[in-house]
């Protein structure tokens, strides 16, 4: 009986292995995909788990992950972002700014406000002028 009960607790670490390592490649698909699409860089090509957690839906139980990950506009600043799966179902996409919020339909989540000076400003990127001739 002992050894049932360690096959069937081996059983369901494997599981939530494979399933893990599933999750955090969609995860990194998506990340990547949704930088492709607004124009930004996606740094150090993976992302990480922060959250785990289980969630009742319409089909049953399944596990809800919440993954972060690194951006850049233009090279040089780094911003965070993060996805928020429901088994292998984006349910949130934030990169962390207004316009760049989403929901898996692609509505926006925020108002949309334009960005303010502040926020250019802490991309820590210097415009250069071009000397004039």
């Amino acid at each position: 009986m002992n050894a049932l009960w360690l096959l069937c607790i081996l059983a369901l670490l494997a599981w939530f292995w494979l399933d893990s390592a599933r999750a955090r490649e969609l995860a990194t698909g998506i990340a990547r995909s949704m930088c492709r699409k607004h124009g930004l860089q996606f740094l150090d090509d993976t992302v990480s788990q922060v959250r785990l957690g289980i969630r009742w839906t319409p089909s049953g139980i399944r596990l809800r992950r919440m993954f972060s990950f690194d951006f850049s506009r233009e090279g040089l600043g780094r911003r965070h972002g993060w996805l928020i799966l429901i088994g292998t179902s984006v349910e949130q996409f934030d990169l962390g700014l207004p316009k760049y919020s989403e929901t898996p339909l692609g509505h926006t989540l925020s108002a949309g406000e334009p960005e303010t000076k502040k926020e250019r400003a802490d991309e820590k990127v210097v415009p250069f002028k071009r000397p004039k001739r």
